[in-house]
């Protein structure tokens, strides 16, 4: 099963080449066959420059330029709409997430045939490193409310760091969250359409250059329009959305 990975880059020439790097020394080292795709979201740094060198040294990178609209969720989408693996997960160019626990996502998606895996930093084997505290604290707060409206026991729907099969993925569209809303866009529709998931521990480290490009004053009333969409779908759809089940041909009788 090949994996594709999508990372949105916006100003990240310093971040990108020890990211890549060690995404594809890890892939390859279980030789799992992939593919890394970047998401140039019109940088105004050296973020092109670096892609075009660093592709001549990894093989298995490709990257694509987002002329506009600009920002997270469309850049995510841009590569979304874009990959070629039969499973795709959304990766931060920071190096924020772990490569080792890709690996173990994709292994959890093989091992039981989930249409998604998700992370989650709050459970046991998860863990922060140098996570600021007032984010710490909005992000257990929200994670909560979403739990409890949707009724569901996962706790950490807003972390971006999730696998899903193209297929899942294909039964997620239209895609409606231009910006970070989208890391809760994309498990809240997967969970009320009914794929199925496996919830494993990951690991989030704080970015070491540049700056985060989540303003979480501009990110409330956009994460609550998201919630409340996918309540209305949960419940007033009448499951138009679902995940239409398998059909079984019947078997030949002699």
């Amino acid at each position: 099963m090949k994996l594709s990975v999508v990372i949105p880059a916006y100003n990240e020439e310093e971040s990108l080449p020890e990211t890549l790097r060690t995404l594809y020394r890890t892939l390859a080292k279980y030789d799992i066959p992939h593919e890394i795709c970047v998401t140039n979201d019109n940088s105004k740094d050296g973020t092109l420059r670096v892609l075009d060198q660093l592709s001549i040294e990894i093989p298995t990178l490709v990257y694509f330029t987002n002329p506009g609209p600009n920002g997270f969720g469309y850049a995510v989408r841009y590569g979304l709409e874009r990959f070629s693996g039969d499973c795709v997960a959304v990766f931060m160019a920071d190096m924020s997430d772990d490569p080792e626990d890709l690996v173990r996502f994709y292994y959890k998606m093989l091992e039981g045939d989930y249409d998604c895996v998700f992370g989650s930093r709050w459970i046991k084997g998860g863990k922060v490193i140098d996570y600021p505290g007032l984010k710490k604290y909005i992000n257990r707060v929200a994670n909560a409310i979403i739990r409890v409206l949707v009724g569901i026991k996962y706790n950490d729907t807003t972390n971006a760091f999730k696998l899903y099969k193209r297929e899942t993925m294909d039964g997620l569209k239209p895609f409606l969250s231009p910006h970070f809303n989208l890391t809760v866009e994309l498990p809240l529709k997967a969970i009320v359409r009914g794929y199925s998931y496996a919830v494993v521990p990951n690991s989030w480290t704080n970015r070491k250059y540049g700056e985060s490009k989540l303003k979480i004053k501009e990110m409330g009333s956009r994460y609550f329009f998201i919630l409340m969409y996918c309540l209305i779908e949960k419940y007033f759809s009448r499951g138009d959305y679902r995940k239409k089940p398998v059909s079984v041909p019947p078997k030949a009788t002699v």
